[in-house]
């Protein structure tokens, strides 16, 4: 598995929020913790590789949104905000050494942190960052490959993904307050637990579910359905509205 991540720009606390509290984000203690979730990706198998640094775009760090990888095709996203439009041109040169790419075009907007695929199946969030001409551009882009598309509301949060994450085994662990989980109606719901909102934003390695440490009554739930569970400490990471998925993008060479 391939692992793509980006340096955090020093201008990290001029990074756009919409849902959570304006706080200082303390910079090299985020760079630590950086630092151990790259660590953690590594000792799961992934090759890590790091795009190049973007010290003038606060929101670099958070890869997961300039790019949607599939086994056929990359999707490379537009964002709605102006200032990360460019993050997405040192990504798309990555992937393409892997992939075919296809860019999302003005007046769509996408940002991968709205893509959940399950299979088959594309849930994508139509949300404050994500409009209905996105969605349209990303289900003609893979519909040569026989994906279903399918949108979801998005309430509340900033992503879909902030919402719900795909475990695999047909579990989804989703926060019902935020999405419409009866758009998930041939999957298994795991709610998080009330008072744990931020748990539902998980990544899975493997047959591993990175989630942010402090979460553990949804730890509980995920260990309960036999799933490996690491907690990491992102917690300044999590100041700029970030989860475990914010900071990746994994793919299959």
């Amino acid at each position: 598995m391939i692992a793509i991540i980006r340096p955090i720009s020093p201008a990290i606390n001029r990074c756009e929020r919409t849902h959570v509290a304006l706080q200082t984000i303390d910079y090299e203690r985020a760079n630590r913790q950086h630092a151990e979730y790259a660590l953690a990706l590594e000792r799961l198998g992934a090759d890590v590789i790091r795009a190049p640094a973007l010290p003038d775009m606060p929101d670099g760090v958070f890869v997961e949104d300039a790019a949607v990888v599939f086994d056929e095709i990359a999707i490379i996203a537009s964002s709605r905000v102006t200032s990360r439009r460019e993050e997405a041109d040192s990504i798309a040169e990555l992937l393409k050494t892997h992939r075919t790419c296809k860019r999302i075009e003005s007046p769509g907007f996408l940002e991968g942190g709205d893509v959940l695929r399950v299979d088959r199946k594309v849930y994508v969030g139509l949300s404050t960052r994500t409009n209905q001409e996105g969605i349209d551009q990303l289900r003609a882009a893979l519909s040569p490959f026989h994906y279903e598309v399918q949108a979801v509301a998005v309430r509340g949060c900033l992503h879909l993904k902030t919402a719900c994450s795909y475990l695999g085994r047909n579990q989804v662990v989703a926060h019902p307050d935020w999405i419409d989980i009866n758009r998930f109606d041939d999957l298994e719901i795991l709610p998080v637990p009330a008072g744990e909102s931020e748990a539902a934003n998980l990544l899975v390695v493997g047959e591993t579910v990175l989630m942010p440490a402090g979460f553990s009554q949804t730890a509980r739930v995920i260990r309960s359905r036999g799933w490996t569970v690491e907690t990491l400490d992102i917690s300044e990471l999590e100041k700029a509205e970030a989860g475990p998925t914010c900071m990746s993008i994994l793919f299959d060479p």
